[in-house]
């Protein structure tokens, strides 16, 4: 069976195809199947999306063989026209991806960058940091373990060899300090005044 395909044109494999003969389909596969995907691989420059397209083709020529003309031109042709077809498809949904893609981070980036926020925030950071500073040591450090270094109340506890309700008046105190001072400096819950 295989012997007759191979002396076959290509009308008679489509025709073949049509009557779902896969050795048919495997005959135009060895024929024309390298040219296809020289094609996609010269127009898409990546192996694997070359493969995919050659795949796409070929299961287009299977699933819908009517499709082929002989009038219009060789099965090649036809196959070669379905592959830069799809590969141009490719192309510009990359290309319309990539754009996207640059539009959306450009927004973003332009949205995210504020030099009057930044200056205000390293302005408000710096004036925590000084109003730290002043508090007495065990307060400034119950703080900074709790705030900063994301411990619970025991753990702060336990670090610092104190009883946890100690602990718990030494940041609250300590956190009335920091208050007055930064609203001292003009600096309130929403930020600078």
């Amino acid at each position: 069976m295989r012997r007759d395909l191979s002396d076959a044109s290509d009308a008679a494999l489509v025709v073949a195809i049509g009557r779902y003969r896969q050795d048919a389909l495997a005959e135009a596969y060895r024929r024309h199947a390298g040219a296809v995907f020289g094609l996609a691989k010269r127009l898409l420059r990546d192996q694997a999306r070359a493969e995919e397209v050659v795949q796409e083709v070929f299961l287009r020529l299977w699933n819908d063989p009517n499709r082929f003309d002989p009038d219009r031109g060789t099965l090649r042709s036809y196959l070669l026209a379905h592959c830069h077809g799809r590969s141009v498809d490719l192309i510009r949904s990359d290309t319309s991806r990539r754009s996207r893609e640059e539009r959306e981070a450009k927004a973003t980036a332009e949205e995210g960058y504020d030099v009057a926020h930044e200056v205000l925030d390293l302005a408000v950071a710096g004036h925590v940091r000084d109003a730290l500073d002043g508090l007495p040591d065990g307060e400034r450090r119950a703080i900074e373990l709790a705030y900063f270094g994301g411990r619970t109340y025991r753990e702060v506890a336990e670090q610092l060899g104190e009883a946890e309700g100690t602990v718990k008046s030494r940041i609250r105190a300590g956190l009335r300090r920091l208050r007055s001072e930064l609203v001292d400096v003009g600096i309130t819950a929403g930020g600078a005044t």
